[in-house]
C-alpha cells in the first residue's frame, strides 16, 4: 500500500512540475503539497496506477484545492489523508490546520491580537505600553469533497470552521458552500474580493485595504479558453450604518449585494482581475417618518503575477462609497453611511480608498522573505479632528516550510493611524507564527 501510493504521487508530482513550460518556485511549494497525500481506496484498488489518464485525475483533483481563486496564502492544506474512489472520480477528506501566533508590542500597544492601523491608540495608557501576547486563532477544521458526476459534472462541497470566536477559542462556522460546475451556493468569500492577490502575513488582520467578506452567496463563475474567467454573484449584505436613533436609524437589508468581476490569467496562479459591487444602502429620517436609499459601490484592481522565476509581486487597489464593512480599516466602525455635513438629518455613503503593493522573494521553493505596504483613506467633510482619516500598514516577513506541512513564520508590523485634526501615531510589533496543516 506505502510503495504504491509513493508511486503514484511521486509520479503526479512529477506529471506536475512538467505540464507547464516553467513553474516558479512558489509553485514548485504547491508541488510538494500535493505530493505530500496519502490515498485510502473507498472501492478497490485502481486497475491501472501508472496509466496517464489516472495520473492526470490524480493531479487536477489534488490540484483543485490549491489553485482556488479565492484561496489565501495563509488558508490551510488540502488533508494530509484523502478518500479515493477506484476511478478516481471522487476525493474527500478531513482536514485542518493547529496555528499558534505571538506578538510583542511596544511604544504604546494595540488593543488587539490583530494589527489594524484604526485601532492605534493616539494617546496610549501608560499602563499599556507594551504587551506580549499568544493566540490560537485561525486553528481551524475542514471538511472537503471533489468529484465528477456524469450528470452534473464537476462538483465540490467545503465546510470550514475556526477557533477565533471570544477570546480566539470560540468554534465558529467560517465557510459552508458546494460548487456545482460553475455555480456557487452558500456561505463563501465575496466574489468582490481576490484574497490570491493579498501579499502574505504573519498578522491574521493582514494589509489594511484587505477585502475579505464573507456571506450567504450565489455565484456564477465560468472560465472560457483556460485565460478569461467572468462572474457574478448576488450576496447577502451586512452593512454599519452611523445612525444614531435619535434623528435617524438604520432599515433592514431588503436588496442583495451584486457584485462581478472579470479576469485574465495566464497561469494558474497569475491573474489580473476587475472587480466591482453595487449595494443598497437604507436609513430612516425618523422626524420625517420617510426610508431613504443610497447606492453603495465598489472597484478594485488586483494582480499576482511572478515576473521572474523567484519574485511574486502582489497589486490591489480599490475605490468607491459605501463600502466599508467589505473589509479593510473601515470595517473596524460603521463608515457604510455616515451623517451628511450638507444636509441635517440625512446620512450619505462616504467615498474611500485603499491600495496594497508587496513582494515575495523566493530564495527556495520552500523559503521566501516578504514585504508589503498598504493604506486606507476615507474621504468625508466636516470631520471631527479626532476622526480616524487614514491607515497605513507596513510589514517585512519571512516564512520557512520545515516539511510541507509544518511552516514558521516571523514579522516586523509598522503601521500608522492619522486623523482629520493632524494627529498621528505609530505603532510597532514584532511577532511570529508556528501552523501545521494535517
Amino acid at each position: 500500500m506505502k510503495i504504491r501510493n509513493l508511486i503514484i504521487l511521486s509520479t503526479a508530482f512529477l506529471y506536475g512540475c512538467l505540464s507547464t513550460e516553467a513553474r516558479s518556485l512558489p509553485d514548485m511549494q504547491t508541488d510538494s503539497l500535493i505530493a505530500s497525500h496519502k490515498f485510502i481506496n473507498i472501492d478497490g484498488t485502481p486497475v491501472d496506477t501508472h496509466s496517464r489518464e489516472y495520473l492526470d485525475s490524480v493531479y487536477n483533483i489534488i490540484a483543485t484545492f490549491y489553485y482556488d481563486q479565492f484561496r489565501h496564502f495563509s488558508d490551510p492544506a488540502a488533508p494530509y489523508f484523502l478518500f479515493m474512489s477506484r476511478d478516481s472520480q471522487l476525493a474527500m477528506g478531513v482536514g485542518g490546520a493547529v496555528r499558534m501566533r505571538g506578538y510583542y508590542d511596544w511604544g504604546g500597544a494595540i488593543p488587539s491580537p490583530a494589527f489594524a492601523p484604526y485601532m492605534i491608540p493616539i494617546h496610549p495608557d501608560p499602563a499599556n505600553m507594551r504587551v506580549f501576547g499568544t493566540t490560537p486563532a485561525g486553528t481551524c477544521l475542514f471538511f472537503r469533497v471533489i468529484g465528477r458526476n456524469k450528470t452534473f459534472g464537476e462538483y465540490q462541497l467545503y465546510i470550514e470552521a475556526n477557533f477565533n470566536g471570544y477570546q480566539t477559542r470560540d468554534f465558529r462556522l467560517k465557510k459552508a458552500y458546494a460548487m456545482i460546475n460553475d455555480f456557487t451556493v452558500g456561505y463563501a468569500v465575496s466574489t468582490f474580493s481576490d484574497l490570491a492577490a493579498v501579499p502574505p502575513t504573519v498578522d491574521a488582520n493582514g494589509p489594511n485595504n484587505k477585502m475579505s467578506m464573507t456571506s450567504v452567496l450565489v455565484r456564477y463563475m465560468p472560465t472560457f479558453k483556460n485565460r478569461w474567467t467572468v462572474a457574478a454573484s448576488l450576496e447577502t449584505p451586512a452593512t454599519q450604518i452611523a445612525a444614531d436613533n435619535s434623528t435617524t436609524r438604520s432599515v433592514s437589508s431588503w436588496l442583495p449585494d451584486a457584485a462581478a468581476f472579470v479576469q485574465y490569467q495566464w497561469d494558474k496562479s497569475q491573474h489580473i482581475r476587475l472587480a466591482g459591487i453595487l449595494r443598497t444602502l437604507s436609513y430612516r429620517d425618523i422626524a420625517a417618518g420617510k426610508n431613504f436609499n443610497k447606492l453603495g459601490w465598489g472597484i478594485q484592481l488586483s494582480s499576482v503575477s511572478h515576473p521572474v522565476d523567484p519574485l511574486t509581486l502582489y497589486l490591489t487597489m480599490s475605490t468607491g462609497r459605501g463600502y466599508g464593512s467589505l473589509g479593510g480599516d473601515l470595517i473596524c466602525s460603521a463608515y457604510d453611511l455616515v451623517p451628511d455635513p450638507d444636509k441635517p438629518v440625512r446620512l450619505t455613503a462616504p467615498a474611500s480608498l485603499g491600495w496594497c503593493a508587496g513582494l515575495q522573494y523566493n530564495f527556495t521553493p520552500s523559503f521566501f522573505i516578504s514585504a508589503s505596504a498598504s493604506q486606507t483613506r476615507y474621504f468625508a467633510k466636516n470631520e471631527a479632528p479626532d476622526e480616524y482619516k487614514s491607515g497605513t500598514f507596513i510589514c517585512v516577513n519571512t516564512f520557512y516550510n520545515l516539511t510541507p506541512r509544518i511552516q514558521l513564520g516571523a514579522e516586523l508590523d509598522l503601521g500608522q493611524r492619522r486623523n482629520f485634526g493632524g494627529e498621528h501615531r505609530w505603532a510597532r510589533r514584532v511577532g511570529a507564527v508556528c501552523q501545521f496543516s494535517f
